[in-house]
């Protein structure tokens, strides 16, 4: 009787679930049906390997202007310094006279020393013809001048630098002079040089510039090398300035 009474309770029928789409998917495959709209995959490649030599090719192009820019910069820097374009005399270890005007056309590595120096000129001089000994082993390079001239014209005569010179290298040259002939060519390269006091010998040493200097065809400075500097390090050196080499006066 009383279920009667009770209204019936019924659950609501769920929902129908709304259909979803399939998304639809774009798949394209290189070098696909004749309907795909794609390149084709050889001429996707070309198109990578014209673009990729294209870059290629920009950054050679910037790459060479920024060297050659850094080149006229430090060619206007030296035709600005312009060491070495005064003249001088003196006499080589054959009594031979010597002018700067004899090694124009040449590459001349040159060293300013002094033939009692107990150990910095000996070294630097024998890693000067080290470094042309590396050089004439390679074809096609111009040949190289290696030059001394004495700081110490009172002590450094003619046979004393004969003596010296023979000990390093069969195509090194030995110059000195008169002092006044001495101090000349030394100053056309900023060469300093001052002699100490005597010992109760009568010896004595000269403070001087210690530097390899490279010059180029036209006579003028083009580089340096300290003591830091290896020979093979200034062979490097030399051969780039060679192959790069543009005379500094016109």
């Amino acid at each position: 009787m009383f279920r009667a009474l009770l209204p019936t309770c019924r659950l609501p029928r769920p929902l129908p679930r709304p259909p979803f789409p399939t998304p639809r998917r774009s798949l394209r495959v290189l070098g696909g049906s004749s309907g795909d709209r794609g390149l084709p995959l050889g001429q996707r490649l070309a198109v990578v390997g014209t673009l990729g030599a294209a870059a290629g090719a920009a950054w050679l192009y910037l790459r060479e202007e920024k060297a050659r820019q850094q080149r006229a910069r430090r060619r206007a820097e030296l035709r600005a310094l312009a060491l070495g374009q005064g003249d001088f005399q003196l006499l080589d270890q054959f009594g031979q006279r010597r002018r700067k005007a004899d090694f124009r056309g040449q590459w001349v590595l040159l060293y300013f020393g002094f033939t009692h120096c107990p150990d910095v000129c000996p070294e630097e001089l024998a890693k000067l013809c080290r470094t042309v000994t590396l050089l004439e082993r390679e074809p096609g390079l111009p040949p190289l001048q290696p030059l001394f001239i004495t700081v110490d014209p009172e002590r450094d005569d003619v046979a004393a630098v004969g003596r010296y010179v023979r000990d390093f290298h069969p195509r090194l040259l030995g110059l000195t002079g008169s002092p006044e002939e001495v101090q000349a060519a030394s100053r056309a390269y900023r060469v300093y040089a001052s002699a100490g006091p005597k010992d109760e010998d009568g010896d004595y040493i000269v403070d001087h510039t210690v530097l390899i200097y490279l010059l180029g065809p036209d006579g003028l400075f083009l580089d340096y090398y300290g003591r830091s500097k290896t020979d093979a390090q200034i062979a490097q050196s030399v051969r780039r300035h060679m192959e790069t080499y543009e005379p500094l006066l016109d």
